[in-house]
């Protein structure tokens, strides 16, 4: 199970604490330490499409020009968040060939238990 994030991210901290806190072995992949290549950013916009993905509440997303937000498409927000990583909505948790972005405990302990 792979934590994807940033570490001094609110959000991301409590993903962790949570995990850790229900005895969930996991590896922490920091986006600013770690990077993230464009090739895993595609496998996950397979899985939950580039929409859902990028973060467009974040600053990053806000200080992107207006005609770079009005023209984005999926490889356009692929290679955006390659470039720039807090444009991924965070955190974002691999687990068995899955994934899913954000932290919600309830939700979590749902799609683990699955």
């Amino acid at each position: 199970m792979i934590l994807f994030g940033i570490k001094n991210c609110d959000t991301v901290r409590k993903a962790r604490k949570w995990l850790e806190n229900n005895n969930y072995d996991i590896t922490f992949h920091d986006f600013r330490e770690d990077g993230i290549d464009e090739a895993q950013i595609q496998k996950w916009v397979e899985l939950i499409g580039w929409e859902a993905l990028l973060n467009k509440r974040s600053t990053s997303f806000r200080a992107l020009s207006d005609d770079s937000k009005a023209n984005i498409n999926q490889q356009t927000a692929i290679t955006l968040m390659a470039q720039q990583p807090t444009l991924i909505k965070r955190p974002v948790l691999s687990h068995n060939g899955h994934i899913i972005t954000g932290f919600k405990a309830e939700t979590y302990q749902a799609w683990l238990n699955k």
